[in-house]
């Protein structure tokens, strides 16, 4: 007798609801993390900028939002940053949290935070 192998066609279904649910998951939570990886990556300019070493909180403000607008951050505005001099350097800092609706009432909440301190 020979016997057969192979998938049966539930293991078949419930394998691919599976692999449907995590790249799901993957296309909702990616974009969340490149965001924040984008503001990161804007505060540290802004913080390093040396033209910025003697500005008012404004001009800080107003070049963090243009650094933010050219890597399209929308979820870290430049109000929402909290400037502070720490040792003569220019410190960074934000905080927020981002809800990703997965679907119905069940959704991904990210708590993000940074600092361009070192």
């Amino acid at each position: 007798m020979k016997f057969q192998r192979g998938l049966s066609l539930n293991v078949l279904l419930l394998g691919g609801a599976v692999l449907a649910l995590i790249a799901l998951l993957g296309m909702k939570a990616i974009p969340p993390w490149i965001e924040y990886g984008n503001a990161m990556k804007a505060i540290k300019g802004t913080a390093g900028d040396a033209s910025l070493k003697a500005a008012t909180v404004a001009q800080v403000r107003a070049a963090y939002g243009r650094r933010a607008d050219m890597d399209d951050v929308k979820s870290v505005k430049p109000e929402d940053l909290e400037i502070t001099k720490e040792g003569g350097e220019l410190v960074i800092t934000f905080a927020y949290q981002n809800k990703v609706p997965l679907f119905k009432n069940v959704s991904l909440v990210f708590d993000f935070e940074g600092s361009s301190a070192k």
